[in-house]
């Protein structure tokens, strides 16, 4: 009977699962990186590369599977998605140089592209607005999930079995959670087991947003409205940051701390742990202060300050000389963006209509992605300088102080763009007239 009165926590299960699946794949490589290293003779360039590989498919992915799943559904668009990253990752362990694992990160970001575009799209069919924000921090965390669980497991493959198996190991737990996706997701108006009190409840503020809403909107009218700039320029700036977490914190550790990945992986997972509450805490905090009688807008814009300031302690890091201090901080910061994250996402569904919310969220996770594009190649370059000056801790505090002033800029300017937030009606509020 519980279960049959809020199935919604079902799906919200479903997507996090899913979004550990997706961290995990694309992780196993970061924390591999001075094995591949030390076995295909890579510098901090080459790694960057491969870095920016991922990232220039993963935003080219948003972009195309952001309308493709608008187009044909949540329940198809987000199969075709774990079909394509989960067959990528496996093909990692056929790399035999830079070049194959180029091309098998290529695939990977395509595919892993689609998670929060369907992601989003399926909490903003199963959930009414003051509730969004907590089901997408719960989803979210399946992130940090996946950096818990992935150091030593993937350490542990490792070192049992070779490198290659950590990738084909990982890359199958997709396709058996496209099995329990198949069988139990359907939209609301659909589902055969959805009470009709638990579909009034998800529709809950639905018919306003009806009244107000009429024509399907393509690219060109979604990039002519200025709440969609806000949008990319908070997923453009802060992104990246925590890519760089997710790609290069296992090897700060590693040289920093004169660690090995066995040794470095309880860091690493601790950070994550703590990473996973800020998410779910983020989601929670919107939605309290929605409950206190704050506006929408309002409780989203008041939560995300509090986490862009949450970010600045990071720049302390380079002060620190043991490790559990400098995993403090960086858990902070790590549990700020998640929290940060949770409500930017939610953003998007509070604003554009459900049929647009997929495309909105390729839209701005594309930019998000050109800033994970542009940042590696920067962090490699640094480290590589630094690295050769015998000063790599150097690189790693400039790189920190970086991230530590992405959070408020990307703040100040989503709100200099759009001030009031105001919900997107399709027609009327185009680019000229916020």
């Amino acid at each position: 009977m519980l279960l049959s009165r809020n199935y919604r926590w079902l799906v919200v299960a479903l997507l996090f699962f899913a979004t550990m699946i997706n961290y995990l794949d694309r992780q196993v490589i970061g924390l591999l990186k001075d094995e591949l290293s030390d076995a295909f003779k890579w510098t901090e360039t080459d790694y960057s590369y491969i870095v920016m590989a991922f990232s220039a498919a993963y935003a080219i992915g948003l972009l195309l599977f952001g309308r493709m799943i608008d187009r044909v559904g949540t329940k198809i668009g987000y199969a075709i998605c774990v079909i394509i990253w989960s067959a990528a990752a496996m093909f990692h362990a056929l790399a035999t140089g830079t070049w194959g694992f180029a091309m098998s990160r290529t695939a990977l970001g395509l595919g892993e592209a689609g998670n929060f575009p369907a992601a989003i799209k399926a909490v903003a069919e199963w959930f009414p607005k003051k509730d969004r924000a907590l089901a997408t921090g719960i989803f979210n965390s399946g992130s940090n999930m996946a950096a818990i669980i992935g150091p030593p497991l993937v350490a542990w493959i490792s070192f049992s079995f070779g490198w290659q198996y950590a990738f084909v190991a990982t890359g199958a737990i997709g396709f058996l959670w496209l099995i329990l996706w198949l069988i139990f997701f359907q939209v609301p108006a659909k589902h055969k087991k959805i009470t009709n009190w638990e579909y009034e409840y998800v529709h809950s503020d639905s018919k306003t947003e009806e009244e107000i809403i009429s024509p399907r909107m393509n690219w060109w009218r979604i990039l002519r409205i200025r709440q969609t700039w806000a949008f990319i320029a908070g997923k453009f700036l802060t992104d990246p940051v925590w890519w760089f977490y997710l790609f290069w914190v296992p090897a700060y550790f590693n040289s920093t701390f004169s660690l090995d990945l066995n040794k470095s992986a309880k860091y690493v997972s601790a950070i994550y742990i703590l990473a996973g509450f800020g998410s779910i805490f983020g989601g929670y905090l919107s939605g309290w202060f929605i409950r206190r009688g704050y506006t929408v807008h309002r409780a989203r814009r008041t939560a995300m300050l509090i986490f862009a300031f949450s970010v600045v302690p990071i720049v302390l890091v380079q002060f620190v000389h043991h490790a559990w201090y400098a995993v403090a901080l960086i858990s902070l910061a790590a549990a700020a963006h998640q929290a940060w994250s949770a409500n930017i996402f939610t953003v998007a569904s509070d604003v554009f209509p459900r049929h647009a919310v997929s495309s909105v969220i390729g839209i701005g996770g594309m930019a998000g992605s050109i800033g994970g594009i542009l940042f590696p190649l920067f962090v490699g370059q640094v480290l590589d300088h630094f690295r050769q000056s015998g000063n790599l801790h150097v690189g790693y505090n400039i790189i920190f102080i970086v991230c530590s002033c992405a959070y408020l800029l990307a703040w100040a300017l989503m709100n200099w763009l759009a001030p009031g937030m105001k919900q997107v009606t399709g027609v009327e509020e185009k680019y000229k007239s916020n």
